[in-house]
């Protein structure tokens, strides 16, 4: 199995230039590349499907380009955009792309040039005046032709600036530049940059001949079975920074998710082979209600984003939930699994007050019937004095307490 014959198994090939010709490039070593956006200064879960069909065409034996946008990124992609976004200022985006650059450092092997490179688009179209951009390229774009494209037609109603106008000639001659700079030959991105990549395409073969041997393909929009958008916690985007999205919160995340989807996304973004995925799909149909699939993918994304350390601490601090040995993580540990359930309450509280204030007891008879039926723990462990009060010589570093009614009704105090 080839690359291309991988790629399409895996649910990760949307629409192509052509299925053949791309199918063939993919039979030997060809120079492959994706683009980033430095829109933020970190990636997102949805960038890591981009990220990872990388990381399998490198792996397969391809040249990889990632480029990060530091001069697209200055002007925006109107692509799945319904208005015009802020721009950001030159020192915000330099910011972002090394930040990104050093994110795809972590996943890509960029030690020898001819197995990847990781380059920044302002390196080149930062030198280009306007005149030549004008005259060398913008000539073989009618207007007739990017008015067709969804990326520009869609916003025709509510408004297109002729800075966003302007992306699609911008990214084409990234492909142009990279196609005659660096031999490569191939470009992917969401299905969202269809119109995009076809026009760096066309400018291609303008340009080179139609003869010239260039592909372009994207990946379909992943999202969950309910039809809401994957990649987003109540909190919203998970990030690949460990410091926006704790290890813990992607496992978290991805042992969560629906049985529907888990079979999914272990072909999306775990590194098993085909074969294996199908055993453990077996697996969990048979076993239903186990998670089988979830945990082998949670633990998949887990190693691939952030390594083998960080799934240990992942799942140590997933079981204190059920053993109850809060003291035996740091702090940020316990703000990153019980943080979105955290109540201020004043020191010198009692425990069947506090209770009522965080709504695990509606009155104060049921508080006290909670804590005499030993249903009530703080840190861990049973507490069932009426008088007991929360004080600070008590709380976890000085001013937590992690009150527990029954087995699943967690609330993080801080005092």
């Amino acid at each position: 199995m080839n690359s291309f014959e991988d790629l399409q198994q895996r649910g990760l090939i949307k629409d192509t230039s052509n299925d053949a010709e791309i199918s063939q490039l993919l039979k030997t070593p060809t120079t492959i590349y994706c683009g980033f956006d430095p829109s933020a200064i970190s990636m997102h879960l949805g960038n890591f499907v981009q990220i990872s069909i990388l990381m399998r065409l490198q792996r397969s034996g391809h040249r990889i380009i990632a480029v990060v946008g530091g001069a697209t990124g200055m002007i925006g992609d109107p692509s799945g955009k319904s208005k015009e976004r802020n721009l950001l200022n030159q020192e915000a985006i330099q910011a972002n792309t090394q930040a990104i650059k050093k994110q795809l450092e972590r996943y890509l092997d960029f030690s020898d040039p001819k197995k990847g490179i990781v380059v920044n688009n302002f390196d080149w179209l930062g030198k280009l005046s306007m005149i030549d951009y004008l005259r060398d390229y913008g000539k073989y774009f009618p207007i007739n032709y990017m008015l067709a494209k969804d990326v520009v037609a869609n916003r025709l109603e509510s408004g297109l600036s002729y800075t966003e106008f302007s992306y699609m000639l911008l990214q084409s001659i990234d492909f142009l530049y990279l196609y005659q700079q660096q031999g490569c030959r191939l470009q992917f991105g969401g299905s969202d940059q269809w119109g995009n990549l076809t026009s760096g395409l066309e400018l291609i073969r303008k340009i080179g001949g139609m003869e010239a041997k260039a592909g372009v393909f994207t990946t379909p929009l992943i999202t969950r079975s309910d039809g809401k958008k994957f990649g987003k916690s109540e909190d919203g985007a998970l990030f690949l920074d460990a410091k926006l999205t704790s290890p813990y919160e992607i496992y978290q995340y991805f042992y969560n998710v629906a049985d529907a989807d888990a079979i999914t996304y272990l072909k999306v973004f775990s590194f098993l082979d085909l074969l294996t995925i199908s055993q453990i799909e077996k697996e969990h149909q048979a076993a239903l209600g186990q998670r089988i699939a979830q945990k082998r993918l949670a633990e998949s994304m887990v190693i691939s984003l952030h390594g083998d350390v960080a799934l240990k601490e992942a799942k140590m601090m997933s079981e204190v939930l059920f053993t109850g040995q809060f003291k035996s993580l740091s702090e940020s540990q316990l703000l990153s699994v019980l943080g979105g359930l955290k109540v201020k309450l004043s020191q010198g509280t009692l425990l069947e007050d506090a209770l009522i204030q965080v709504k695990l007891a509606t009155s104060k008879r049921e508080a006290r019937e909670f804590i005499q039926g030993q249903s009530i723990s703080l840190n861990g462990e049973t507490i069932n004095q009426l008088t007991y009060i929360l004080n600070k010589e008590q709380a976890l570093f000085g001013k937590y307490f992690v009150l527990r009614r029954g087995k699943k009704n967690y609330v993080l105090i801080e005092l």
